[in-house]
């Protein structure tokens, strides 16, 4: 029979507190990373969209097969030039949340994520109406398509483009946190490039 704890399912939110801990010692942004565990632990019902001070979401990087450029949407409330994502809705698993939020986002199939966490930002979204504004804790991963990159603008998009990741972290007028996690792809490939020249 086995142990009583291989009974227990894991806990999901644990999960995200650990991730957070290891996206901290590997970027060293421990300021940011302390302020989401903060409010993961104070608020019971901080992957609902109703809760009052703000949420957490979930997002995808979703990089080409080459690794060369990015899928961006035009959002429709915010109007920027932005990574898919969306909101919890009560799943704790922002993985998979950004996963699904990928492919409801774009069409594409045959996506793969990564486990770890790429990038985290936490930003204001303004108040509309019969909406107060409030703060998403965007928790960031990359999601790698496959050699389709055909893709379907949904009803939450003015439009999808493939854009060029270097032009993206040149660009002064993108969304400053798309530009960080250009640069800090960017930084990626060029320390994968030198290791495969060193091996080579």
């Amino acid at each position: 029979m086995p142990p009583l704890d291989a009974l227990v399912p894991p806990d999901p939110r644990a999960g995200l507190a650990e991730a957070l801990d290891r996206y901290a010692g590997a970027t060293g942004d421990g300021a940011i990373v302390a302020a989401f565990r903060a409010f993961l632990h104070a608020r019971s019902d901080a992957f609902e969209r109703t809760c009052p001070p703000g949420h957490f979401t979930g997002s995808a990087w979703l990089v080409s097969a080459d690794g060369r450029r990015v899928l961006l949407t035009h959002h429709r409330k915010l109007n920027l030039w932005l990574q898919p994502g969306g909101h919890a809705d009560g799943d704790p698993d922002l993985r998979r949340v950004a996963l699904r939020e990928a492919e409801e986002e774009t069409g594409l199939r045959g996506l793969h994520i990564e486990p770890d966490i790429f990038d985290i930002d936490r930003h204001r979204i303004p108040a509309r109406p019969g909406e107060p504004g409030h703060w998403h804790y965007d928790v960031r991963y990359v999601v790698r398509a496959g050699e389709d990159e055909r893709f379907v603008v949904s009803e939450e998009s003015h439009a999808l483009a493939w854009c060029d990741v270097r032009e993206i972290a040149a660009d002064g007028s993108a969304d400053a946190s798309v530009r960080r996690m250009a640069r800090k792809w960017l930084a990626r490939l060029f320390h994968s490039s030198r290791r495969e020249r060193a091996r080579g």
